[in-house]
């Protein structure tokens, strides 16, 4: 099999961002969808008889840039005073190719997450702690031209669901004023295993070969989430009215979506990519309300990457870097601001970069 050919179809299948979270980077919680799968599922003998593929994708991100709509609030870092999330979610693909157009995967995915924050004392922190399963990810594939006569291009429909696996309410203990005394309470949303919702997963994946060696790609993913709120509380402290009557005091389940297009370059058993992605929280959903607490925006990056191919084997790395970072108005924001005449837009802690790094075999 030609290597461009690996090369020009490898997203097999979208990921990214979990939690649920890909980005997903910090506070604006966008979870990862899975991990990347860069085995090709172009015809040959051994995917025409049917072959399985394993992907195991590990992702890391550090968040603590806060940014109220584009305005970065540099400030919070350097009084000291940011939040910092630092997020590590382990993916396991399981893929059965079952010939050359269909395909059927199972993501299931892990999370160590943390987040650290001050208890209003000058100086004093504290952390709060999830680990656990993820929420799991089903998901039927078809391209929709015959690989084994059209050669150059191609399209891939996804259809599948995301399961309400991963915990959604989870507690932690919260250092308070005195600097001695601690709370139990649910934690923040951004370091939740899950949504709490099960929702319809969209993807469609795409390459054009210019020649053997050089082509593009473009994948789309969205995930809609019909349920509105997951019953879980924005903090363990009384809410006041007016949040309560702009729904901010329960966490919300939200719509995710992730849109990447790129060249690709392929180089003896090397191939480098580089692309655009925008990963997005949307304000309000496809289906159902949009009521509840989220940190809806989105982040705009450069995604450099570069994979190994051995024969049935493959290593890569991918690294999307921030380059436009938006904490956009949320539904309790607008709400507050008609309710109150004061304008309401909170804030959100944004990365850098991500790293995505995973191996993928096919037997």
């Amino acid at each position: 099999m030609k290597s461009t050919l690996k090369l020009l179809s490898v997203i097999l299948f979208l990921t990214l961002l979990n939690k649920n979270n890909v980005f997903a980077q910090g506070c604006v919680a966008i979870r990862s969808t899975g991990g990347l799968c860069t085995m090709d599922e172009h015809p040959d003998s051994a995917v025409k008889g049917g072959a399985w593929l394993f992907n195991s994708n590990t992702r890391y991100y550090k968040s603590f840039r806060h940014y109220v709509g584009k305005a970065e609030q540099t400030e919070r870092v350097a009084d000291k005073n940011n939040v910092i999330n630092k997020v590590v979610t382990q993916d396991f693909t399981f893929t059965r190719l079952f010939n050359d157009r269909w395909a059927l995967a199972l993501d299931v995915p892990f999370a160590d997450n943390s987040r650290s924050q001050l208890n209003n004392r000058p100086g004093t922190r504290f952390s709060t702690h999830t680990f656990g399963l993820g929420d799991i990810r089903v998901t039927g594939y078809y391209w929709l031209l015959n690989p084994a006569k059209v050669h150059n291009f191609n399209i891939q429909l996804g259809i599948g669901a995301k399961f309400a696996t991963g915990a959604y309410n989870l507690q932690d203990y919260f250092l308070q004023k005195d600097g001695t005394t601690k709370l139990l309470g649910p934690v923040d949303q951004s370091i939740q295993l899950g949504d709490g919702g099960t929702g319809i997963a969209l993807e469609i994946n795409t390459y054009y070969n210019i020649t053997h060696k050089f082509g593009f790609y473009g994948n789309l993913f969205y995930l809609a989430n019909p349920r509105d709120v997951n019953g879980t509380p924005r903090s363990s402290s009384a809410a006041s009215a007016t949040t309560i009557a702009a729904t901010g005091d329960v966490e919300s389940v939200p719509d995710q979506y992730l849109i990447r297009l790129g060249a690709s370059w392929s180089v003896n058993h090397f191939d480098f990519s580089a692309g655009v992605r925008d990963d997005c929280l949307p304000v309000k959903d496809l289906l159902g309300n949009s009521d509840g607490f989220r940190r809806p925006g989105y982040i705009l990056s450069a995604e450099p990457g570069v994979t190994y191919r051995f024969k049935n084997f493959a290593i890569y790395g991918f690294f999307p870097i921030a380059i436009m970072r938006d904490r956009t108005q949320s539904v309790p924001d607008i709400r507050t601001t008609q309710l109150t005449g004061t304008y309401t837009h909170g804030d959100a802690a944004f990365a850098d970069y991500v790293v995505n790094v995973g191996l993928t075999f096919k037997f």
